[in-house]
């Protein structure tokens, strides 16, 4: 990337901070921090499921900045990260039916920069 696209990124994404729009870590970076599986690994997760896989889609969603809480990086696909990964799927147009798969790792992996729906209370 050149310097000056660069610098237009960082200040945009300055920009964005100073109004307070959530602005989460590239998808590099959370893949960087993200090593509980390959990221080559997307098996179909669902509610009730354990293991790697769920806490790498954890981890993942915690590079979502704003409201949602923080994730605990236990492997459990409880209530918790259910309703993160319906809230995430909501962002992106999917819907937000819960199960982490295709379409749903691909977000994860590049998240938006902003979401404007509401993260249910």
């Amino acid at each position: 990337m050149s310097r000056n696209g660069l610098i237009t990124m960082g200040v945009a994404l300055c920009t964005a901070a100073a109004f307070g729009l959530a602005v989460p870590h590239t998808a590099a970076a959370a893949t960087n921090r993200c090593s509980y599986t390959s990221s080559t690994l997307r098996p179909t997760l669902t509610y009730g499921d354990t293991g790697s896989s769920v806490k790498q889609a954890q981890c993942l969603s915690n590079a979502w900045g704003g409201q949602p809480p923080k994730l605990a990086l236990d492997g459990d696909f409880d209530t918790v990260t259910l309703k993160k990964i319906e809230w995430i799927q909501g962002c992106h147009g999917l819907p937000p039916n819960g199960v982490i798969e295709g379409h749903t790792w691909q977000v994860l992996y590049h998240p938006a920069l902003d979401c404007y729906d509401p993260y249910p209370a």
